[in-house]
């Protein structure tokens, strides 16, 4: 344990030293509050034009405008996350293998699981800093909005960011354990991340025996359930399975690249 927590500090405080880390949260902030503003801003003048119509033609009455904010905006921080999370993974293993250190961790007492746990536990740390400031965007909704904002949507949203989060820093930093170069390794997660998105999209028309294991699969299709307030326990299982999965193949990688050396 005391090596893991070790391995957790050091990492937290090479993300800081970077500047990457600074700019991709500065980045993710910027993206996300032009999002919800745009969103939010849309969804009330869609409110204000349902009551109007209600109002002369006695059509349906107004949109739960918080409602369909939040959905809406968890579905779009869901897909940012797919492109930003590669700058903070692609360092992980691929610098150190770089700078000659890694040989030094491998040498060293830790175990690979103590290495790929610790270094997989701060990246998911710091995918939770970028996260929260968001909460504010929710909590100036909640003190303006009427109806009453769901906190259930809220937290369900929240949680399926942070398993969607937790399985791609796992992914990213397996095939960040694969390379040498940094540029590699950023641009290989940032294909498959983007073909996670391509698959996703294109399996949503369609019907057939194919599409619907390719929407099985997906990832971003278990997060749909999150998005509208439903916390399905199959979905959760998936997730946790799947970063699980990516965790042992990163810590069996660490593995060969020491059976390599010895």
């Amino acid at each position: 344990m005391k090596g893991m927590i070790a391995i957790y500090r050091r990492e937290m405080g090479s993300y800081f030293v970077s500047p990457i880390a600074y700019v991709v949260v500065g980045l993710f902030l910027l993206i996300c509050g032009w999002f919800f503003f745009r969103i939010l801003t849309f969804m009330v003048q869609q409110s204000v034009t349902a009551q109007m119509r209600s109002m002369q033609f006695g059509a349906p009455p107004a949109m739960d405008v918080p409602g369909l904010v939040l959905s809406n905006f968890f579905g779009v921080v869901s897909t940012i996350i797919l492109f930003l999370l590669p700058m903070l993974t692609m360092g992980i293993y691929a610098e150190e293998r770089k700078r000659g250190t890694m040989e030094l961790l491998m040498t060293s007492p830790l175990t690979e699981f103590q290495i790929v746990f610790g270094k997989f536990l701060a990246a998911l740390s710091l995918f939770l800093v970028m996260l929260a400031p968001t909460l504010i965007y929710q909590m100036i909704m909640a003190s303006y909005a009427e109806p009453a904002i769901p906190w259930r949507v809220v937290w369900s949203g929240y949680l399926g960011l942070v398993l969607l989060g937790s399985v791609l820093v796992a992914l990213g930093a397996f095939i960040s354990s694969l390379t040498e170069s940094q540029i590699i390794a950023g641009v290989v997660t940032f294909a498959v991340f983007l073909l996670l998105w391509v698959l996703d999209v294109g399996s949503r028309d369609s019907s057939s025996t194919w599409s619907d294991i390719v929407q099985y699969l997906s990832i971003l299709h278990h997060y749909d359930d999150f998005s509208r307030g439903v916390i399905d326990t199959a979905n959760v299982i998936f997730y946790v399975t799947l970063a699980g999965l990516s965790v042992f193949l990163t810590q069996r990688s660490l593995d060969s690249m020491r059976w390599r050396r010895a």
